[in-house]
């Protein structure tokens, strides 16, 4: 019988607003969600950050964080219920650690905007184990890959890697009445992808003085580590491609990966 290895994502998880949204990008997601039915996810998000990676223990259902303000109350009274996983977290704390890379527990921590957001369009019966992991966006590109790289394999385990972030996110750059994209922003996503698709490593990792418009696009790495994460852990076994690609606000990519 043929084994079904599954892919690694990179998923944008937009802006909170996204959860009560029915558009192109959250049909995508849902059919998405259809197209891979994962015994767990590990998730890495770009709303938490800790200096030492944070993996959650948390057994579930898993607290829903609504780390934002300011929204309509609607979207307060959500919720995404999913259980955790502590035996999935203590196998990738195993992995992290054989690799040289320090980690700690958290056995509370619930899901925030940037995970719960996108897995209700995605998997909206919140049934599947999620288990999340902090990020750092200070380490070096290399190390973020090498983080990443210590989870390759999960998907021949039918556990689905993600990475949520936002690969151009600048809130100094967002036109809330534009529509079309801004040329900057897709000239950056368009080198993003390439160098995904060909798996250009060495050109991915050096991002920041290669890429147009890197330092406009990513003014800080919280939101664009995530890719690196998921690139890392991608166990080859498929050809990358970008799975959707939109804007928001002239500058708020949406592009999403397959790896």
């Amino acid at each position: 019988m043929q084994t079904i290895t599954l892919p690694s994502l990179f998923i944008c998880h937009g802006s909170p607003m996204l959860a009560l949204e029915d558009s192109d990008y959250t049909r995508f997601l849902a059919e998405t969600g259809r197209r891979f039915q994962p015994k767990a996810i590990v998730l890495f998000s770009a709303h938490w950050e800790q200096r030492i990676m944070t993996i959650s223990f948390a057994e579930g259902p898993l607290q829903t964080i609504y780390d934002f303000g300011g929204f309509p109350d609607e979207l307060y009274r959500l919720s995404y219920p999913a259980p955790g996983s502590p035996e999935m977290a203590t196998v990738l704390e195993e992995r992290f650690r054989k690799n040289g890379i320090a980690t700690q527990r958290d056995y509370g921590r619930g899901l925030d905007h940037g995970s719960w957001i996108f897995l209700r369009h995605m998997y909206p019966d919140a049934s599947i184990p999620v288990v999340t992991i902090s990020l750092n966006p200070f380490l070096p590109a290399e190390e973020q890959l090498r983080i990443g790289e210590a989870l390759k394999g999960l998907g021949e385990e039918d556990i689905l890697v993600i990475g949520s972030g936002t690969t151009v996110h600048n809130f100094n750059e967002i036109k809330f009445n534009q529509s079309e994209p801004e040329a900057w922003a897709v000239e950056f996503d368009d080198w993003i992808a390439e160098k995904i698709m060909n798996r250009d490593t060495a050109a991915i990792i050096q991002y920041e003085r290669l890429a147009p418009h890197a330092r406009r696009a990513v003014p800080r790495a919280e939101h664009f580590v995530p890719l690196l994460h998921a690139y890392g852990s991608s166990s080859g076994h498929h050809q990358p491609k970008v799975l959707y690609s939109g804007y928001q606000f002239g500058t708020f990519s949406h592009i999403c990966f397959e790896m």
